[in-house]
């Protein structure tokens, strides 16, 4: 059984996060979405409101939500996890991502890194812009699942 991890501060989940977890459940028996706990990023939602939300939205049984902090190739290790799922959507992703991935590399050559390229309609879309767009009281409705709209609304008041 192959499990890959999914890493990311998911503040909050777009669609084109799921559409990457989705792809990964084509290749991996088990997809581990892994939500950062990184306060130096000064997250709009907590820790277990993003792993609420992730939960939420989440169907197949061959996922599991969990969260970490410190080291990815740590947790990788303590999952069992031989593969980590990085998405790309433009070019300007792809030097920071390298970037990680060799360090991953370094730390535990065990560990691969695969890109996943989201579908054409979300390779614009990151949860800064999402909340940005919320900020300003803009329908993101398109953008991600109902339960983050609803959050959102609760952050920010209505949004349209």
């Amino acid at each position: 059984m192959v499990t890959a991890i999914f890493p990311g501060s998911f503040d909050p989940i777009t669609n084109g996060h799921l559409d990457l977890i989705e792809r990964a459940l084509k290749m991996f028996d088990k997809v581990c979405v892994a939500v950062l706990v990184n306060a130096s990023k000064n997250p709009l939602f907590s820790i277990e409101e993003r792993m609420e939300m992730m939960r939420t939205c989440m169907t197949s049984p061959r996922v599991e939500v969990s969260s970490f902090r410190g080291l990815l190739v740590d947790f990788a290790r303590d999952h069992d996890a031989k593969v980590l799922v990085r998405g790309l959507r433009a070019v300007s992703d792809f030097e920071y991502e390298l970037q990680m991935a060799m360090m991953n590399r370094e730390l535990s050559p065990e560990l691969e890194t695969v890109f996943l390229m989201p579908k054409t309609v979300y390779s614009y879309l990151s949860s800064r812009l999402v909340k940005e767009v919320a900020r300003l009281g803009g329908d993101v409705s398109k953008l991600v699942p109902e339960i983050v709209v609803r959050e959102l609304a609760g952050k920010y008041g209505k949004i349209s």
